[in-house]
C-alpha cells in the first residue's frame, strides 16, 4: 500500500522532497485505450475510470534508491 513520505508524480526541477538511500518509491505508468480524462470513484475514493469507460492497464515499477544510484525491484 501506499505510505508516506506522499512523493507527487509531477513538479518543479530543484522544488519537492530529496530522495534518500533506503526510500522506495514506483512508477505507474497508465495506458488507455481512448481519453486521458478520468475520474475516481467516490465510493472507495481509490478505483480509478476512464471518462470514456474505455479499456485502460496500468503497470507498477519499484524503485529503491541506493547509496550509488538506483535498484529496480519489480522486474
Amino acid at each position: 500500500m501506499h505510505e508516506d513520505p506522499y512523493v507527487c508524480h509531477t513538479g518543479f526541477f530543484g522544488k519537492g522532497i530529496v530522495l534518500l538511500p533506503g526510500m522506495i518509491f514506483t512508477i505507474e505508468p497508465m495506458v488507455n485505450e481512448g481519453t486521458s480524462r478520468f475520474y475516481t470513484d467516490t465510493t472507495d475514493g481509490w478505483t480509478v475510470y476512464t471518462a470514456d469507460g474505455k479499456l485502460s492497464a496500468q503497470i507498477e515499477h519499484e524503485i529503491l534508491i541506493t547509496e550509488t544510484g538506483y535498484e529496480i525491484l519489480s522486474k
